[in-house]
């Protein structure tokens, strides 16, 4: 049995599945494959309990908190293991315990029978104990949490703020498991231990922020179980990528020529940080297209960019037939410049990233193309889709898909579990990052490192992988002497580390 730990390890496995799709394979599992389904929830607590005891080696009292489903099953028995294993434990029935049905219930049968008695939760505190055992709702939640379950996770969540270490089973209750949206409320944990697959909530929206650690268990279900079943999506991870070594002979022609366009008045420093990204990344030459007045600035700044002053289309084109790949954004601003030199890359067949005020101008007038990147934030795809940021935050992957869909190419949804979708409509999700890239000029680094990998030969679909990706770790990686102050800047030493 798997019981991988660690969140974005090597050790997680790469596929992500919705709420139904991990009860397809927990049906197959146990009538196909002839596993009784009160030894995969055995198996559930086993794995639990093992990660409780490795997480928290000197905790000796235990409160867990069940509901009236198979999770409340996962964690009445959690709490006869614990029982067993001399803790001291204190376990809360929430919801009609006249509802627990088939292996739940004999769970149940087994904790009174080992002596432990179960309390009915009557919306008090929980007292002192050191580790609380979220096992109040699983995966099948779809409507906002109310009533005596809400109250549960009240309960929770103060018991953790006066110190209480928490465990969810499966999923913290409350955090839908397609989405990542928090249904009105949800336990905050600070390790949960997922089974049998992967849930998408768990890796995007406030899933990362309320999972904490996310360890693994696929309860001894057989391969021929997970081949049934095509994932929805596929988890993203630097560790995934290598780029090959260069030859001895190679020299900058080989390695493409990025032309990034912005830079308005008062806006040079984005443009900066996007051009220096893809030279970083390894892009062989990288032009700046800005404002004159930035054009000495900034190759003072950084004379390995080749910046020219363009104020007009005319200027751009000469540039724009040496380039072989466009990136358009970082500090382009929105008024008549910017809309102009937008509208002469539209014109271009270049394959093209798109970021920034260029995204706002392009959701002014919609159109399709097969060969750009589109790189939003959630606000960005707010107004690319016309819905509000609240919209895109409820169901980032559908948000995601639809800008692909309308749009075409292949999209980047940033934030928390960014969200990657190709021209087939194929789903993947990053599960590195910090809050530390909540920064100015962190998109603009993701810009230029997405045109850098597209400008050395990488397809659209694997320059958006790769480069979120390498994005991300590195700012991981840069985030380990603190993550607030972290500088976009500060990514560009760790960059040259990872790729060698």
């Amino acid at each position: 049995m798997n019981t991988a730990a660690d969140n974005g390890s090597l050790s997680l496995p790469l596929p992500l599945y919705r709420a139904a799709q991990v009860r397809e394979l927990d049906r197959l599992a146990i009538e196909e494959q002839g596993i009784p389904g009160i030894t995969l929830m055995e198996r559930a607590g086993q794995a639990a309990f093992a990660r409780l005891q490795t997480r928290w080696p000197r905790a000796r009292s235990l409160g867990v908190l069940c509901g009236v489903g198979n999770n409340g099953g996962d964690g009445f028995i959690v709490a006869r293991l614990a029982v067993e294993a001399g803790y001291t434990v204190r376990v809360w029935q929430v919801g009609d315990a006249q509802k627990i049905r088939g292996d739940a219930l004999a769970a149940r049968e087994q904790l009174l029978a080992a002596g432990l008695g179960i309390t009915a939760f009557d919306g008090s505190g929980l007292g002192d104990c050191e580790v609380l055992v979220d096992g109040l709702l699983g995966t099948g939640l779809a409507g906002e949490v109310a009533g005596v379950w809400r109250q549960a996770i009240a309960a929770i969540n103060a018991a953790r703020e006066a110190g209480a270490q928490v465990l969810a089973l499966d999923i913290p209750s409350g955090l839908h498991a397609d989405t990542g949206q928090m249904l009105g409320a949800a336990v905050q944990a600070q390790v949960c231990v997922t089974f049998i697959g992967l849930k998408l909530g768990l890796f995007t929206g406030q899933g990362p922020a309320l999972c904490g650690e996310i360890a693994f268990a696929d309860l001894g279900v057989p391969p021929a179980v997970f081949a049934s079943v095509a994932p929805a999506a596929r988890r993203l991870s630097w560790d995934q990528y290598s780029l090959p070594p260069r030859r001895p002979t190679a020299h900058k022609g080989d390695f493409g020529h990025v032309l990034v366009v912005g830079g308005d008045e008062g806006m040079a420093g984005a443009l900066r940080l996007a051009g220096e990204a893809a030279l970083r990344t390894g892009a062989g030459l990288v032009t700046a297209a800005t404002r004159a007045g930035h054009a000495a600035m900034i190759s003072a700044a950084r004379p390995e960019l080749m910046a020219h002053g363009v104020e007009s289309v005319a200027a751009l084109r000469p540039l724009l037939k040496r380039a072989t790949v466009l990136a358009v954004g970082p500090g382009l601003g929105q008024a008549d410049w910017g809309r102009r030199l937008f509208s002469a890359l539209l014109d271009s067949q270049q394959p093209l990233v798109v970021d920034a005020d260029a995204l706002n101008l392009l959701a002014a007038e919609p159109l399709q193309r097969h060969n750009w990147i589109l790189t939003p934030h959630p606000g960005e795809a707010a107004r690319l889709l016309g819905q509000s940021v609240a919209q895109v935050q409820a169901d980032r992957i559908a948000a995601a898909s639809a800008l692909q869909q309308k749009y075409g190419g292949v999209v980047v949804l940033k934030g928390a579990g960014t969200v990657i979708v190709d021209e087939a409509g194929a789903i993947g999700l990053c599960s590195e990052g910090n809050p530390g890239m909540a920064s100015g000029g962190m998109g603009d680094v993701l810009t230029g490192v997405i045109a850098g990998l597209l400008a050395q030969g990488a397809g659209l679909a694997d320059a958006a992988r790769q480069g979120v990706c390498l994005h991300a770790h590195a700012a991981d990686l840069a985030a380990r002497d603190g993550q607030r102050g972290l500088l976009a800047s500060d990514l560009f030493p760790v960059m040259r580390c990872l790729l060698g």
